[in-house]
């Protein structure tokens, strides 16, 4: 919940939340670089709608407001939306809860997401968690005798006119905290902003590892695991737009360091057991590999970092527990994501 918490925090004055809350819009906020995209916040028009509290909806999926007669074709809508990361207005019928802790409808709303960092609509990502394996199962034919439930022209100039609402509440609680939020990105400097969902396919990734863009200067941390975050004590803002150097420190061995700068050099990876430091200073040692990402025209678009931490100086059992194995799969799941999105990106532009 401390990850769910900062998510605003980290981009917004105090203030914001109070603001959002006095729209008579009914909106949700998610955060698609925290594992899940997870509700980050839910207005009280939202609330009042739906029946839930707070504690409720926040740190869960906008799958849950899904329910027996929810549009199978408007949830892959959505999900291509987010894929594509484009807006879509739609209609449907959400759960809201009932008495006697059941579930009732009621009258369709509009829904619209948007392709916004920090800035997304949860149900958004309504088929990407609990629901993706369930949509994909259904027959093409079923989907197509479905009733379509596009917005009418009122209804979209409503969608767009709270969208405009809601943006602006952040635009101008964002630029109070230095780090501003706006329609087209967020712009934190120096670094390479990756799309959401590039983002919400790392943030299935458990590992602790880290993406860098070496086509940036110095080579920043573009993504940071959760893991990262927690083997490292750093906050994500304090990770993201920095070169891995920060933990190094006094004690770190400088023959590891060249060895880690030539294979970047060579583009080869490598696998190195180095002195690290948290955020309190303590040391660890850490079993990092590195290696290469490329897209799918063969060039390297990232590089990827795998860190596990070494306990154990009995050889025998690392052997036996083979985290290099670990590492791999983390570096083959990154590859596959890079690869895809580069080569949806590819066909989308011919």
């Amino acid at each position: 919940m401390e990850s769910i918490n900062r998510s605003l925090d980290e981009f917004y004055s105090p203030h914001a939340r109070e603001s959002l809350d006095e729209l008579s819009e009914h909106f949700t906020i998610t955060d698609p670089s925290i594992s899940g995209h997870p509700i980050v916040f839910a207005s009280h028009a939202f609330l009042k709608m739906t029946g839930f509290t707070r504690d409720e909806v926040v740190g869960r999926s906008g799958a849950m407001f899904q329910g027996p007669a929810t549009c199978r074709r408007a949830v892959m809508e959505i999900r291509e939306a987010v894929r594509e990361e484009r807006e879509v207005p739609l209609r449907r019928k959400p759960r809201v809860c009932g008495s006697g802790g059941g579930f009732s409808q009621v009258n369709e709303f509009v829904f619209r997401c948007c392709r916004k960092e920090v800035c997304s609509d949860s149900l958004a990502e309504l088929s990407r968690v609990s629901s993706a394996n369930r949509v994909l199962e259904h027959d093409v034919s079923e989907l197509e005798s479905e009733e379509p439930r596009e917005a009418s022209g009122d209804e979209r100039r409503s969608a767009a006119t709270a969208m405009d609402n809601i943006f602006s509440v952040l635009t101008h609680y964002s630029e109070l905290t230095g780090k501003l939020v706006c329609r087209k990105r967020c712009s934190i400097p120096d670094v390479g902003l990756l799309s959401s969902s590039l983002i919400i396919s790392l943030g299935r990734i458990k590992q602790s590892f880290v993406l860098t863009n070496p086509h940036l200067p110095d080579m920043p941390i573009v993504y940071a695991s959760d893991a990262f975050m927690k083997l490292t004590g750093y906050a994500r803002d304090e990770v993201l737009g920095c070169n891995c150097r920060f933990l190094g420190g006094c004690d770190t061995d400088a023959s590891t360091l060249h060895l880690i700068r030539e294979s970047i050099k060579t583009e080869q990876p490598c696998t190195v057991r180095i002195l690290n430091y948290r955020k309190d200073k303590s040391s660890f040692w850490n079993l990092l590999h590195i290696s290469p990402v490329r897209d799918a025209s063969g060039k390297v678009a990232y590089f990827v970092g795998v860190q596990i931490e070494d306990d154990y100086k009995n050889d025998d059992f690392r052997r036996c527990w083979r985290p290099d194995m670990k590492q791999l799969s983390v570096v083959g799941v990154v590859k596959v994501a890079v690869r895809s999105l580069s080569m949806s990106a590819g066909s989308s532009n011919t």
